[in-house]
């Protein structure tokens, strides 16, 4: 072949797509698909899983399988934005749901849309702009693992087996849909009690929650849901029993034994809401704080990796963003919080309201490099921790102000997951030959699309069938309950602190131990119904079984996007469910 067409050749190659436009809409797409899903999940269970991996999935089904063009840095790019976007699902779910919960019981207070939108934009972006100038030095200096982010890149790689994900994903929606459905209709239980038949009490209960995305959550978790487990384990069959015998909570003996009605609502009155759920408080609030003295080495190692950054120019060449982002992202924030904290309440002076956007900024970069740190050598996200800290930070600044300390919560909150989150991206897009600039344009240009969609079906889910464990016990907020009950303790400075005390001391005890989160595992497992929980432990059971008996490779290509099908079928199929009945009704 001669020289001359050689060029004429090269002139006419399309360049190998990385940012495109499809990548970004579908990207988008998925984002807002697992937000809608995530948001459920959170209520439902108190934690959200990272959609990096289902986006991935999803991204080679429809790009490649669909528009027959993805390539694996295209599909890095659409994985970077539907995570960016479903990220703002969990900082959302965690805090704002307790600002519903306070305005249920307090006729004064009122949820606002636009506060708490405009807090978490900020967030958002801050989360983004703070993490870039450290990914030099994170990812290849200091080499941290990024465990998703790995896992996330070794998938990108393998586009072939990305096609047969997709399909066990779309076989796990569909199976999940099917159970619930006929769940729903009374064609198949809702529950399946173990515990009846063999004459055990109802202040021990074995009942199995026919719940395909408890189990899905199980499997995905596998060895590391167990502590889970354990807190749930440890409360209704441990504390539950002693606080019985020795009387430390009110007699159920005057009830009938055939009045299983009576029972079910002493043991959810009395036993739940007097002893565990206020025990579990406590113990989360505890392992809240054992998990920030554990992230010390992270934060010694985040600012001394930003010091390091910032003497090398903070940037690398033109392959990503300037440092410069970091600056004008912090004075963006500072404005968006000072607006977001006037607008969400009028007895908010400008003098506090300065004051909250200066110290929820500094706290928020601050945690952010810390969560991001710490996920980066352990892959676990001390999320809600470092936002129950900061929403009592917000608390006092105010004046003992709920609306604007949750409404500043969530901004920190959403900012930290995208801190996380970014640099996990970041770590899968250099496994793969990424450029770092363009994935970050990607999550600054549609990350925030999540923060609209999350506060919508907050709103939506409200409004039809509602949530928290007093309103609606399947979608108990265990998060935004526990919050709601601090600020609640903190306004009216009665607070059974007893239990508070005695859960923290077990939550900073559990610290000790070399499983991180454990505290904060064991204190929302005190939160749920022990057939949630027990479903989820069915889960975590069977994968590590399957793994033992399958091997690791099975379980990343078919495992995996199966039971990711089980939590976005049960989760779509609610929320359709929802929609239906608010159409209906209407």
């Amino acid at each position: 072949m001669s020289d001359n067409m050689s060029r004429k050749l090269s002139l006419h190659r399309e360049p190998y797509r990385e940012f495109t436009i499809e990548a970004l809409l579908v990207g988008a797409l998925i984002g807002v698909i697992m937000t809608c899903a995530f948001v459920y999940i959170g209520l439902k269970l108190g934690f959200t899983m990272g959609g990096s991996t289902v986006a991935a999935i999803l991204g080679f089904g429809l790009l490649r399988g669909v528009l027959k063009k993805g390539t694996i840095i295209e599909n890095n790019i659409n994985q970077t934005v539907a995570s960016g976007v479903n990220t703002a699902s969990a900082g959302i779910v965690f805090t704002l749901p307790a600002l519903f919960l306070l305005s249920a019981t307090d006729t004064s207070i009122t949820v606002e849309p636009l506060p708490a939108i405009l807090a978490a934009i900020g967030g958002s972006f801050l989360g983004v702009a703070v993490i870039i100038p450290l990914r030099k030095q994170m990812i290849e200096f200091e080499r941290l693992k990024f465990p998703s982010g790995v896992a996330v890149g070794t998938l990108l790689k393998s586009p072939g087996a990305g096609i047969h994900q997709a399909k066990m994903l779309a076989i796990g929606v569909i199976l999940a849909t099917t159970i619930h459905i006929l769940c729903n209709v009374k064609i198949l239980p809702d529950e399946i009690d173990i515990g009846g038949p063999l004459g055990l009490p109802m202040s021990v209960p074995l009942i199995v929650y026919v719940s395909f995305a408890s189990l899905g959550a199980g499997l995905l978790s596998g060895s590391g849901g167990l502590p889970f487990v354990f807190g749930g384990v440890l409360a209704w069959w441990l504390i539950s029993p002693i606080a019985i015998g020795l009387g430390w909570v009110p007699s159920q003996a005057a009830l009938p034994a055939t009045d299983w009605v009576g029972h079910a609502a002493w043991s959810n009155q009395v036993l739940y809401g007097e002893m565990l759920r206020p025990l579990g408080i406590g113990v989360l609030i505890g392992g809240a704080f054992a998990g920030v003295v554990a992230s010390f080495p992270a934060l010694k190692s985040a600012i001394k990796s930003l010091s390091q950054a910032a003497k090398a120019g903070g940037q690398g060449g033109s392959e990503e963003l300037s440092s410069r982002v970091l600056y004008a992202g912090m004075i963006g924030s500072v404005i968006i919080l000072f607006f977001a904290a006037m607008t969400s309440s009028p007895d908010i002076t400008v003098g506090q309201g300065i004051g909250i956007a200066f110290v929820g900024t500094i706290w928020l970069a601050l945690a952010g490099l810390i969560v991001a740190q710490a996920t980066g050598m352990t892959d676990i996200s001390p999320l809600s921790g470092m936002s129950l800290i900061g929403v009592t930070l917000m608390f006092f600044m105010s004046g003992g102000n709920a609306v604007s300390a949750i409404i500043l919560g969530v901004a920190v909150c959403v900012g930290i997951g995208q801190c996380a989150d970014m640099m996990g991206d970041l770590k899968a897009g250099h496994l793969v030959g990424a450029q770092p600039r363009k994935q970050q344009l990607a999550q600054f240009a549609v990350g925030w699309l999540g923060v609209p969609v999350a506060v919508g079906v907050l709103f939506f889910l409200w409004n039809s069938v509602g949530f928290g464990s007093d309103i609606n016990p399947e979608l108990s907020a265990p998060q935004g309950d526990a919050l709601a009950q601090v600020i609640k303790s903190l306004g009216e400075g009665a607070a059974p602190l007893d239990k508070y005390l005695g859960g923290a001391a077990i939550g900073l005890g559990l610290g000790l131990f070399p499983v991180p989160g454990l505290g904060v595992l064991i204190g929302l497992a005190m939160y749920l119904p022990f057939s949630i929980t027990l479903t989820y432990g069915i889960g975590c059971l069977g994968s590590i079984y399957l793994s033992r008996r399958k091997g690791q490779e099975w379980i990343g290509s078919t495992l995996v996007p199966i039971a990711a099908g089980f939590i976005i079928g049960e989760a779509v199929t609610n929320l359709v469910a929802a929609m239906i009945m608010g159409l209906t009704a209407a």
